[in-house]
């Protein structure tokens, strides 16, 4: 931490904080180092969690592990996080500025308007998605979400009735305890 502090004042060992970061970047930690411990982190929690084997947090690690390497055999894996942190950075500060500004005119209590700003969360997270797949060379990107865009559309709308249709009825009453009847002989 002080060696921080020192080289973004230019104290004792001279630098700033950029040029640190630049190194850290020519070594490869942000596109080995940390993909690799977010995968790594990720099995590693859903395989404890799910406890497949156990409470065996060896076996655990050493899937973590193999999957975080096998992950970062290509480089998909490193352009995919490259391009989606960023693009989540701004989408974040773009749905805090409008939280900001949803809590001066609308009703925190209002159904309506925390489905809206949920649909608009949505909505910019989907974006964020099909900019980030186009930059991945994956052949999903803006020029196909465009020419597909009536067909998702129905699709969405689907879901959205089928939600709405699930959700709209009054909750039922439990059924009545059948009386079991027990015959002698």
């Amino acid at each position: 931490m002080i060696h921080l502090v020192a080289m973004q004042f230019g104290a004792f060992f001279g630098g700033d904080l950029g040029s640190l970061l630049a190194s850290w970047e020519q070594a490869g930690v942000f596109s080995y180092l940390l993909p690799f411990l977010l995968i790594f982190a990720v099995v590693f929690g859903i395989l404890s969690k799910i406890k497949v084997f156990g409470d065996n947090r060896g076996l655990n690690a050493v899937i973590a592990f193999v999957v975080g390497l096998l992950a970062l055999q290509f480089q998909l894996v490193t352009i995919f996080f490259s391009s989606i942190f960023p693009r989540m950075g701004v989408a974040l500060s773009a749905i805090l500025v409008l939280l900001i500004l949803a809590g001066l005119f609308m009703d925190p209590e209002s159904k309506f308007s925390n489905y809206s700003l949920m649909i608009v969360g949505i909505l910019v997270f989907l974006i964020v998605i099909v900019q980030t797949l186009g930059d991945t060379g994956t052949g999903f990107s803006y020029y196909w979400l465009t020419s597909n865009l009536g067909p998702i559309l129905i699709i969405i709308a689907v879901i959205v009735i089928v939600a709405i249709v699930i959700n709209s009825g009054k909750p039922r009453k439990p059924l009545p305890q059948a009386k079991v009847l027990a015959f002698r002989e």
